[in-house]
């Protein structure tokens, strides 16, 4: 039914390919998990999918469903050309236009899932997509989907430390402001590269994050943003903000259309075919 058409990357949730219907022509990402490695029922899984595949709003990726073949689930979702921001990171941080313009997308995002009940769990820039055409996605619920059908697992501990709410690491019971904090470490991220503790290794993270004060970001970035980043990391989740709060933000309020992230997109693509030094150059006449 489907063809692989290139391997588009490793995450710690399986491999995803680029791949075409062979019926319809529609180009799709298909994930594949390997069923041998993963102690979980497949129908269980592939129940979860479906409640994730009900999911209709356009700041999340599409699921189009799934089904196994061999020993690997192969999970059939909407394809976007653009990449993810942690690859549109490779040629260097975005600056703070582009920066409100995915996280503003973001936010429209997180506030439809969380009105739905659900948390995503791992806001980061690889999980964040885009369309050769600049539309921003949420995408990879390898972790949210852990949660549709069991709604004790949120006490549990999953995700990637380095983007963890400190809530998240002491397993003390969390809610949808988790993401919210996830979201400022993203934003972080997009402007410096990296997220902040990066120097460490994972497990020391761990011990960090609950015991220090929240990052801050710092650096040549205008007060608003760094007001945006501060109420994202607000350490007690009953003081964060919610999603529909931040929109109102005056950082927020600033971002232009996303048709600007087309520059991200295109200078992506000529720091691959020409390397770094062409790519900043040309990036530099279209600002």
């Amino acid at each position: 039914m489907y063809t692989l058409l290139e391997k588009l990357g490793t995450g710690s949730f399986g491999t995803v390919y680029k791949a075409i219907n062979k019926e319809t022509k529609q180009v799709v990402a298909i994930k594949q998990i390997d069923l041998e490695d993963s102690d979980d029922d497949i129908s269980e899984i592939q129940q979860e999918i479906a409640l994730l595949s009900q999911c209709d709003s356009p700041y999340i990726t599409r699921y189009y469903g799934s089904f196994v073949k061999g020993f690997k689930l192969w999970i059939v979702m909407e394809y976007l050309a653009g990449g993810s921001c942690l690859d549109l990171l490779k040629p260097g941080s975005f600056d703070e236009q582009h920066i409100a313009i995915v996280l503003r997308e973001l936010l429209y995002g997180l506030e439809y899932l969380h009105i739905e009940g659900k948390i995503h769990r791992d806001i980061k820039a690889a999980n964040i997509l885009l369309s050769d055409e600049g539309k921003v996605k949420i995408a990879d619920f390898g972790v949210a989907a852990q949660l549709s059908n069991n709604k004790s697992r949120r006490n549990t501990f999953v995700g990637t430390p380095f983007w963890m709410a400190p809530e998240v690491i002491r397993q003390a019971g969390y809610d949808h402001k988790a993401d919210i904090w996830s979201l400022g470490i993203t934003a972080i991220e997009m402007a410096k590269g990296e997220p902040p503790l990066s120097e460490y290794h994972p497990m020391r993270v761990l011990f960090l994050i609950p015991k220090a004060k929240p990052p801050v970001l710092e650096g040549n970035f205008s007060s608003t943003f760094k007001d945006f980043v501060h109420l994202c990391l607000t350490k007690n989740p009953l003081d964060r903000p919610t999603a529909k709060e931040l929109l109102r933000h005056r950082f927020i309020k600033s971002a232009r259309n996303t048709v600007s992230l087309q520059e991200l997109v295109e200078r992506y693509e000529v720091w691959k075919s020409n390397g770094p030094q062409r790519a900043a150059s040309v990036f530099q006449k279209t600002l």
